[in-house]
């Protein structure tokens, strides 16, 4: 078989080209708020909210009667908006430090999505739908609702870049230009919870952190500048989601999984490369 063979065979199937179409979209804008989520160090807040959102995503789940092929986006981005505030609200002051109320929120969103959804009596098979995603069960409402989402998110941050990047890497200057930090704050915390439920259908909530990091890591190995990473982070996102469902479909592997380890093996070779770059430097210093 040959290469054009190769890539124009599973786009006989429809449901294959709206995987692809919603793996774009998934892989870029998981790209871009990546990257303010690794500037920041906020890594384990995405992981965090990723997992706060399965109670919102349980209670569409149940109020569908178990339909895990209904719509489950509303409810997982009202669960992600409110761990988003709760967690800007607990760590408003000094008293409690951020990470601690990550935590707390991560453990008691999660225990309480788990425990709404084994009411079901099938939810063992439809949590691991709702943990890993399905990207083959992506229907036409589901990359219409993934779009608009993603298009959102990147007008946001289009029009606020300037604000978040002070925020990012300038709290001092920020402060002193009388922005309004804290709203800007939990802005971004929507912004990842908005990402996190638009990439739901394709990786679900288990593999999340990897589409949110890894491109946005890799990226930043390569540039320093922060609008020269969210291009590379994208076409890193993009490539690698593509790449990972074409190796899904012929190893007959899950998506989700094969999608991750597309991404961190781009990012082994980039440090492969990196290190070896930096030892001939030395050998020619």
């Amino acid at each position: 078989m040959d290469i054009v063979s190769l890539l124009t065979e599973p786009l006989s199937y429809v449901f294959i080209q709206r995987g692809l179409l919603a793996l774009v979209i998934v892989g870029g804008i998981s790209a871009v708020v990546g990257c303010f989520v690794v500037v920041r160090g906020m890594s384990f807040l995405g992981d965090a909210l990723a997992h706060a959102i399965l109670p919102g995503v349980a209670l569409s789940y149940t109020a569908s009667g178990g339909n895990v092929a209904g719509n489950l986006f509303l409810g997982g981005l009202g669960a992600g908006i409110a761990s988003a505030l709760v967690i800007a609200w607990l760590s408003r002051n000094r008293e409690l430090k951020e990470d601690s109320a990550i935590a707390i929120v991560f453990v008691t969103m999660f225990a309480l999505g788990i425990a709404i959804i084994s009411t079901q009596s099938s939810y063992a098979v439809d949590l691991t739908h709702i943990l890993f995603g399905s990207i083959n069960g992506v229907s036409q409402d589901d990359l219409l609702a993934m779009a608009a989402l993603a298009a959102v998110v990147l007008l946001a941050i289009l029009l606020l870049y300037k604000e978040f990047l002070l925020v990012s890497f300038d709290l001092s200057l920020a402060h002193s230009m009388k922005l309004p930090v804290q709203l800007l704050k939990i802005l971004l915390l929507a912004l990842i919870a908005v990402t996190i439920v638009a990439s739901l259908q394709a990786v679900g909530i288990a593999l999340m952190l990897a589409l949110l990091t890894t491109p946005a890591a890799t990226a930043r190995l390569l540039v320093k500048r922060l609008h020269h990473m969210i291009v590379i982070a994208c076409l890193i996102g993009t490539v690698s989601g593509v790449a990972g469902f074409y190796a899904s479909y012929y190893f007959d592997i899950p998506s989700g999984a094969c999608i991750v380890l597309t991404l961190s093996a781009i990012f082994g070779l980039v440090i492969a490369l990196r290190s070896t770059l930096d030892r001939l430097r030395e050998r020619g210093a």
